[in-house]
C-alpha cells in the first residue's frame, strides 16, 4: 500500500513482554558455530520483547513425524538484547530434536516454546569473583551469563574455562576472546583432551585435574562455581572441588540429561495389594485410567497408552503442564511451575501422584 510523502509505513512495535509460556517462536536466522553446532537466532511471532535471567532456558516442542516431541534448551542470547533470543543446539547422532533442528528449521521456521524456566543463574548470587566451567555444549548458559556481564559492564571478577574434545570444538572463542581483551577482570581458560591439528595450540591439554586448576586458578576456592557440560565433566569438577574442601553451597550446575525415576508400572489391583489406586480421567483424550498412588501421572498415563508431552521428567521444564480440574494431588517440582499457576489448578504430570481420584483437562 503506498503511503503518503513524509510517512513512513505502519510498524508494529513490541507491545508483549515475553516471560511466560508463550509461541510460537519464528526463526530468523542459522548461524554454524563448529562442524555440528548450530545457533538459532528466533524472535517472537507476535511483537514482543524476551525477558528472562542469563542461564535459564526454554522448551521447545516440534512436530516430527507427526509426534510432538519436547527438549530443554538454554537460552545462550542474554536478556539485554531482548528483541531476539537464541539457542546453540549440537547435533547428536541420535539425537531425535536436535538432528530435527539442524535438518529443518531455518528462517521462516516456526515452533512452539514454554519458559523461560530454570534457577541456574549468577543474578541470584552476590559473588564478585566467578568461576564458570563449561563442557561441550553446557557452554550456552556460560555464554549467556558472559554476554550479560559484558553488556552491563558488571564489575565482577569472571574466570571462564572451557573444555572440549579439540581445539575446533571449541565454541565462542572469537567473541570470548574479544571480552577478554577488552575487560580488565574477565578471564578465558580452554582445555582440550587432545590438539589435533592445531600445532601452535598454547592453552590446557587434557581433563581438567586438581593439579591443572591449581596452576591455571589457584584462587578457585575464593570463587562462586556455575558449572555446565555432560554428567562425567560435571562429576569431575565437583571430584575437585571436593578434594579441595570447597563449600558446595557456592557450587551450582545445570544439566538436563535426567533419567526418570524408577517407578513400579500401573497393574490391576490385587486382593492382597495395600497401595491405593485412584481412578484418573484425562477429559480431551476421553480417556479413565486406574493408578497407583505411588506412581506419577506421567508415568501411569504413559502406561495406559496416554501420550503426555515431557521433557525433564522431574518437575524442571513445565511441558507437561496440565489443568486439575478436580481432585488432589502431592506434587514435587523444581520450578518448573509457577505459583500463579498452581492457584489456577494447573499441575505438572511428572511430578504429581494422586491423593484421590483425578479429572485433568
Amino acid at each position: 500500500m503506498a503511503t503518503e510523502p513524509g510517512t513512513s509505513p505502519t510498524l508494529r512495535w513490541p507491545e508483549l513482554v515475553w516471560s511466560g509460556d508463550v509461541g510460537p517462536l519464528e526463526c530468523v536466522g542459522v548461524r554454524d558455530e563448529s562442524h555440528d553446532v548450530k545457533t538459532f537466532l528466533l524472535k517472537s511471532v507476535e511483537p514482543a520483547i524476551f525477558r528472562y535471567d542469563p542461564g535459564q532456558f526454554i522448551t521447545l516442542t516440534c512436530e516430527i513425524g507427526g509426534v510432538s516431541v519436547s527438549r530443554c534448551y538454554t537460552l545462550s542470547s542474554t536478556p539485554t538484547r531482548p528483541d531476539r533470543a537464541a539457542i546453540t543446539a549440537k547435533r547428536h547422532p541420535g539425537g531425535v530434536v536436535s538432528r530435527h533442528l539442524h535438518e529443518t528449521l531455518k528462517p521462516g521456521s516456526r515452533l512452539d516454546a514454554t519458559g523461560p524456566s530454570g534457577a541456574f543463574s549468577l543474578v541470584r548470587s552476590t559473588a564478585r569473583k566467578v568461576a564458570l566451567f563449561a563442557g561441550g555444549s553446557g557452554i550456552t548458559p556460560m555464554m549467556s551469563m558472559s554476554r550479560y556481564i559484558d553488556d552491563l559492564a558488571l564489575d565482577l571478577d569472571v574466570v571462564f574455562v572451557q573444555s572440549a574434545r579439540t581445539p575446533a570444538d571449541l565454541l565462542f572463542r572469537r567473541e570470548l576472546d574479544a571480552m577478554a581483551a577488552r575487560r580488565a577482570g574477565f578471564e578465558v581458560r580452554y582445555a582440550c583432551d587432545r590438539p589435533d591439528v592445531e600445532r601452535t595450540w598454547a592453552g590446557i591439554t587434557g581433563y581438567l585435574s586438581l593439579d591443572l586448576l591449581g596452576r591455571v586458578l589457584p584462587d578457585l576456592l575464593e570463587r562462586e562455581v556455575y558449572c555446565c557440560g555432560p554428567a562425567p565433566y560435571m562429576g569431575n569438577v565437583r571430584a575437585i572441588l571436593s578434594e579441595l574442601a570447597f563449600d558446595m553451597a557456592r557450587y551450582h550446575e545445570e544439566s538436563f540429561q535426567i533419567e526418570e525415576p524408577p517407578s513400579t508400572p500401573p497393574q490391576m489391583e490385587s486382593a492382597t495389594d495395600d497401595v491405593p489406586y485412584f481412578a484418573i480421567e484425562f477429559a480431551n483424550a476421553g480417556k479413565t485410567i486406574r493408578a497407583k498412588s505411588t506412581d506419577t501421572i506421567l508415568t501411569a498415563a504413559r502406561a495406559a497408552g496416554i501420550p503426555l508431552p515431557s521433557s525433564c521428567k522431574r518437575g524442571l521444564c513445565g511441558t507437561c503442564k496440565t489443568l486439575k480440574l478436580s481432585g488432589d494431588v502431592e506434587m514435587n517440582h523444581l520450578g518448573g511451575i509457577r505459583k500463579s499457576d498452581i492457584d489456577k489448578g494447573f499441575i505438572l504430570a511428572c511430578c504429581s501422584r494422586p491423593l484421590s481420584d483425578l479429572k485433568l483437562r
